[in-house]
């Protein structure tokens, strides 16, 4: 880090001062504005530090000193401060540095990743993000009503941020979680203080509180990002999945066909591509309903409906990130569950980006679009993992075996992390796919966009709502699967038969 780049350090008084000696000795040329302490903090001074507030202040502190890189140095135990420390320098769009507190990295067992990484989405992808074209977007949002289902999540949330940017006439957040509704409530008011909101706690499943809502407040575009997106998880729930993968989505759209919205935009999945999970089956149901609606709707000049594959999002809830992270913080071993394993992977900020653009383009009056995100070429999570290691500083060992480690294992050396395989989870795939063979994707005017472009067959919805009607709340484990099977003949049904309790086993070493 330059000496001459504007900083804080962000810590409590103890971590605060042991690190500013430390500087003193290291980097002697380091100078910091001040510092912001955990909590209230009766000194006026930390080590030679000015106190500049508390994290409760980090935002307004920014705008006050503009400083653009945060020397974070909290304990471990304070978890919730330092995802809220996270989350503002983030929101700011201030970089973060963390440096361990001394006395944490000598009593880690494992070997000590380097201090201050600044790890690159970018530098793990291995390729551009692709950009907005702003002009079009406008035309669709500015001043427009946008409504966006769990408005909370890893995707809803970077959708709503940069829905905010474009003037809406109202942003609507939908989201059944109480804390990640009253979040990204608060960083909206926050940032775009001028932008008329409506922060809603609902599920979406619930279709006629769906359809009162919708109805009285008329969006003119909906983003449906609510969704259960963990594979192992939905093995085990299948009825539960189809009620929130399926049934929600067909609440959300129906209810906006109804309230005539301009347009409608479901967020699926590669797993939805010949699938292998609960999950990704019921993202095709999903797909396959938006499908038939849009081509009754657009028939009459309605609401225009359409769904945005793409693959897993680096950074999210759901994705591998927050795990390495987490395990290499505990000293590792890094887990990754088959050695051959390749994946699609773009950063939330893309994907947001691309789902938004995607609405953007004219759709085709003949068919129902589905629209395929360019993902690039698919990365093996083992060189992924591999990446994530090298970008901390350390060596990456990988043991090839689906045993777990025991504690009379040797450790690494120092400067090296291990790399566990585990062992593919039930309903996960080697190789994931973002398009059917059948399916002939084409360019489209916007780049990173591709667009199917086969012969429309909208599937017959009563048959299938009618199917999936009888077991949505069924304790049949079996009965769910066949009546999901039915309408997604091609779901591979080779990995419904598996031990419970092997599951929530593997799911514990993730």
């Amino acid at each position: 880090m330059d000496a001459t780049t504007r900083s804080v350090i962000i810590g409590t008084e103890e971590t605060i001062a042991a690190l500013v000696e430390q500087v003193w000795v290291a980097a002697p040329g380091f100078r910091a504005l001040g510092c912001i302490v955990a909590d209230r903090c009766p000194a006026h001074t930390i080590g030679g530090l000015r106190v500049l507030g508390t994290i409760d202040d980090l935002a307004n502190i920014q705008s006050a000193v503009r400083f653009g890189v945060a020397v974070v140095s909290l304990p471990n135990a304070m978890t919730t401060s330092i995802a809220r420390v996270r989350s503002i320098l983030r929101e700011i769009g201030v970089s973060e540095r963390v440096v361990p507190p001394l006395r944490e990295l000598l009593a880690s067992p494992g070997p000590v990743a380097r201090a201050s990484a600044d790890i690159s989405l970018v530098d793990l992808i291995g390729r551009e993000p692709y950009g907005m074209d702003r002009r079009a977007v406008a035309s669709l949002l500015d001043s427009k009503r946008i409504l966006i289902t769990g408005a909370g999540g890893s995707i809803g949330s970077e959708i709503t941020r940069i829905a905010a940017t474009f003037h809406p006439e109202l942003l609507i957040m939908m989201e059944r979680s109480e804390n990640a509704l009253f979040e990204i409530d608060r960083q909206v008011a926050r940032r775009f203080p001028n932008v008329p909101r409506k922060a809603l706690l609902h599920d979406v499943v619930d279709a006629e509180g769906t359809r009162r809502l919708v109805g009285e407040l008329r969006p003119h575009v909906v983003f449906h990002a609510a969704a259960h997106k963990h594979v192992p998880l939905m093995e085990d729930h299948p009825a539960h999945a189809v009620n929130n993968n399926f049934f929600g989505t067909k609440s959300i759209l129906d209810a906006a066909v109804r309230a005539r919205a301009d347009r409608f935009v479901l967020i699926s999945s590669d797993k939805a591509v010949n699938p292998s999970s609960v999950m990704g089956a019921t993202k095709r149901l999903a797909e396959m309903y938006t499908q038939a609606v849009d081509a009754e709707s657009r028939a009459h000049g309605g609401t225009r409906c359409a769904s945005v594959r793409f693959g897993n999002v680096l950074g999210s809830a759901c994705s591998v990130l927050p795990i390495w992270q987490s395990q290499l913080a505990e000293g590792g071993p890094l887990t990754v569950t088959d050695e051959r394993m390749t994946r699609f992977f773009m950063t939330i900020h893309e994907a947001a980006t691309l789902v938004i653009q995607s609405a953007a383009i004219t759709p085709d009056p003949a068919r129902s679009p589905v629209f395929v995100l360019d993902m690039g070429e698919p990365i093996r999570i083992l060189d992924l993992a591999e990446r994530f290691v090298r970008l901390h500083g350390l060596e990456p060992r990988t043991l090839r075996t689906t045993a777990p480690r025991l504690s009379t294992d040797p450790l690494p050396s120092l400067g090296t992390i291990d790399i566990q395989i585990t062992g593919i989870r039930p309903g996960e795939k080697l190789h994931e796919e973002l398009a059917y063979a059948a399916e002939n994707l084409v360019p489209t005017p916007h780049a990173g966009i591709r667009a199917w472009a086969t012969e429309d067959r909208a599937p017959a919805a009563s048959e299938m709502v009618a199917d999936l009607e009888a077991i949505r709340n069924c304790p049949d484990r079996r009965a769910v699967l066949a009546a999901i099977k039915r309408h997604v003949p091609h779901m591979k049904s080779d990995v419904y038969s598996y031990n419970d309790s092997i599951m929530f086993v593997q799911l514990a070493a993730a």
